[in-house]
């Protein structure tokens, strides 16, 4: 091979071919690098049929530089990046990015340099070095990600170098993980476990395709299950992935892997230090064989990294909305998970107690073979759901709980149980005012009301982080002690049990209150051993954990997910509840689940309360049946922004203005987005309604790449999308 081509990682560029030196051993996937003017860049050679490129004599070629010592993508994966970049009209270098994960470990090998506290206690110290020592207890990072995590500058990290404070220590790069055993702690499963379990493994042990619907209910023990599949895989020497659909569970679940393998899985996600992102990108590529990475337990992003000897993919949580990227390329790691199992041969798990209704669908039509756990483990009973009519049961003047809600919450602590209050709405309220002007805070860069946040008393965006601190006066017209909070988040709802209970110990869980590792194995260990009354929680608590005592789950605003033109919103409603009530009664104590709601005649609230899942999917299927929505037909989205409204508007009007006529598909818009304004970006959408003959990438291809678009004009596409803002 003397000629190669290379995918480069600049998707203005395309496809790039070079010569090949003498001395240089190459073969697709590998990894290399290569000039490009007076620049070196990295690329990936690829088959030079799969990748078009222009065409450049052999004369003009330049050399490759080197070939980085990293073991070369395997074609199961080129072929997942090739599809991907298809399938979500993205460009195939960012998808192909996505594999490399750390710049960093593509050299490999040797040293690196971080730093931990001495344990030195100076007589007298600066305010910010004080803060420092007290928020680096425990760690070790790179001065850069020290200071990141104390929020000081690097130079008052260096300082505290040279005083002793501060220590260097010498890491080995590439040090190997401790083994898993799949002997360490077998355990007891139950009949239909057991069932299920065997099933998995005579998967694994087979080598070949095979997509699972693993369908149990809350506290079935499906993770048990799936954990004898991965103990297969591992005695076979091969590896296995783990997808769990946000970082805040991943204690949770590593703790129940450490108990039953004996070690920890390697972890890969955002918030990695970049070590760690660099030991485990090369754990990964090395293989089980070799001393690296057996299993790992990541975010959607270690989806596309390159293991050596995939063995089994499991989706946990496979119902959750965080798998579906909303930036960059807008993926669904749920179904690429599945697509990725076929091309490497493998089985794929997708675990959860509320599917989604399209995984429910292939699994109807023998596409997915369905596992079901009806019951759960232990002889423990799901529990009871009332729901309260706010119109019947009004809470008190000033409150947000109803009556029944407050004596259950009084009861279990009188028990000494545990109470969990659902709303699905961080910070204190959604929407602050001007009692006198009428004035309402807004974010100056998105079409959305600052919310407010007592516990930190600021005012802030949900959507691009903007902040204030809360005035004392209304910037309108002066007046002050003016401001009123308009409705509840769970800081009000937090102080209002407060209030009523002041003896009950409170938690407030959201990803503001859970925002590292360590605060939710605090906020688990706290739960566990009761020291924790009454926990109060967005979306975060409705998975995931198991509280033996927590027997009652409130559930504060039933309807706030029905708002909106989301077409998902009945069965992301239905999933959400029926995830939170989960929570309640997983030990040998009864659970009760109480559902507040002005809307107790809506179909999703009679489902819950009637425990009729299947009756709720099966009018659900019927509602996009007679729509045309997914799974019976295919929804695509482009989006139009720019910082200029006049240029987003103009570019949105000439596509919707040469939007192809077919028979099969149905094109609405351009229109503004909901969310018009969104980081200082001005939006505007077209949706595309198709039937599933339609060739719905193909159309967007060729309509979209006529067009030459301002430089300040973002397009983007969204194939399945999922959010409607």
């Amino acid at each position: 091979m003397n000629r190669v081509r290379l995918l480069v990682f600049n998707a203005a560029l395309g496809a790039l071919d070079y010569r090949v030196p003498n001395e240089m051993a190459i073969e697709p996937g590998s990894i290399v690098v290569a000039p490009l003017g007076p620049r070196q860049i990295v690329g990936i050679v690829w088959e030079p049929e799969r990748l078009p490129a222009g065409e450049v004599p052999d004369s003009k070629l330049r050399p490759l530089i080197e070939v980085l010592p990293a073991p070369p993508l395997p074609a199961p994966l080129r072929r997942l990046i090739e599809w991907a970049a298809d399938y979500y009209v993205a460009p195939i270098s960012a998808v192909a990015r996505m594999a490399l994960g750390s710049n960093a470990a593509l050299r490999g090998g040797g040293t690196a340099t971080e730093y931990r506290l001495t344990g030195e206690e100076p007589s007298r110290l600066t305010p910010r070095r004080a803060a420092a020592i007290a928020a680096l207890r425990g760690e070790q990072a790179t001065i850069r990600e020290l200071a990141a995590i104390a929020s000081v500058s690097e130079g008052v990290l260096r300082g505290m170098v040279g005083a002793g404070l501060l220590e260097p220590v010498t890491v080995d790069i590439d040090r190997p993980y401790p083994r898993a055993r799949t002997d360490f702690a077998v355990p007891a499963l139950s009949d239909a476990q057991q069932a299920a379990a065997d099933t998995f493994v005579e998967a694994v042990e087979k080598h070949g395709f095979t997509p699972f619907l693993l369908d149990g209910v809350t506290g079935s023990g499906k993770t048990e299950c799936y954990f004898e599949a991965v103990a297969a895989a591992l005695d076979q020497g091969r590896q296995v992935l783990v997808l769990l659909p946000e970082i805040a569970l991943t204690e949770n679940f590593l703790r129940r892997f450490e108990q039953r393998f004996g070690v920890p899985p390697v972890l890969w996600h955002s918030s990695l230090k970049s070590s760690e992102r660099r030991r485990a990108w090369r754990a990964i590529v090395s293989g089980p064989e070799n001393g690296g990475a057996q299993v790992v337990v990541g975010a959607r992003s270690a989806l596309f990294l390159p293991y050596r000897q995939l063995g089994l993919i499991v989706v946990d949580e496979a119902h959750e909305t965080s798998f579906k990227q909303d930036d960059g390329v807008r993926y669904n790691a749920r179904d690429v998970a599945v697509i990725r199992a076929r091309f490497e041969g493998i089985p794929v798990i997708l675990a959860s107690a509320t599917p989604a209704l399209e995984a429910m669908y292939l699994a109807d039509t023998g596409i997915y073979r369905r596992i079901a756990l009806p019951d759960r483990f232990g002889g423990a009973r799901l529990p009871d759901i009332s729901v309260i009519d706010l119109r019947a049961e009004q809470p008190e003047r000033g409150r947000w709980l109803a009556p029944r809600i407050v004596a259950g919450m009084r009861e279990r602590l009188a028990k000494g149980e545990q109470s969990l209050l659902f709303l699905n709405r961080r910070g204190y309220a959604p929407l602050t005012l001007c009692r006198h002007c009428g004035y309402r805070f807004q974010c100056p860069n998105c079409t959305a009301w600052l919310v407010e946040h007592r516990l930190s008393r600021r005012l802030a965006c949900h959507h691009c982080g903007h902040e204030v601190p809360v005035p004392d006066a209304c910037p309108e017209c002066g007046a002050p002690d003016c401001l009123v909070a308009c409705g509840p988040g769970v800081e009000r709802i937090a102080d209002e049990v407060a209030d009523l209970m002041p003896e009950a110990r409170v938690a407030v869980v959201t990803s503001d209150t859970l925002n590292t590792p360590d605060r939710v194995a605090d906020f688990v260990a706290a739960a566990e051993e009761k020291l924790i009354d009454v926990i109060v929680g967005t979306q975060l608590v409705t998975k995931g954990y198991h509280f033996p005592e927590l027997t009652l789950v409130g559930v504060v605003d039933a309807d706030l997910g029905l708002e909106g033109g989301d077409l998902r919103a009945a069965e992301r409603t239905y999933q959400q509840i029926a995830q939170v009530a989960g929570r309640a009664g997983r030990g040998e104590k009864p659970g009760e689940v109480l559902i507040q709601t002005r809307h107790p005649e809506a179909a999703v609230i009679t489902a819950l309360a009637a425990g009729d899942r299947d009756a709720f999917y099966a009018a659900e299927t019927e509602a996009r049946r007679d729509a045309g929505a997914p799974p019976f037909g295919r929804w695509a989205a482009i989006i139009v922004s720019s910082e200029n409204e006049a240029e987003a508007r103009d570019a949105a009007r000439a596509i919707g203005g040469t939007r192809p006529h077919l028979p099969d598909v149905a094109i609405l818009g351009p229109a503004p987005a909901p969310m018009a304004l969104l980081r200082g970006r001005y939006r505007y959408r077209l949706l595309i309604n198709a039937r599933r003959s339609a060739e719905v990438q193909r159309i967007i291809s060729e309509w979209l790449g006529r067009f030459a678009f301002p430089q300040g004009v973002r397009v983007s596409v969204d194939i399945d999308p999922y959010s409607f803002v």
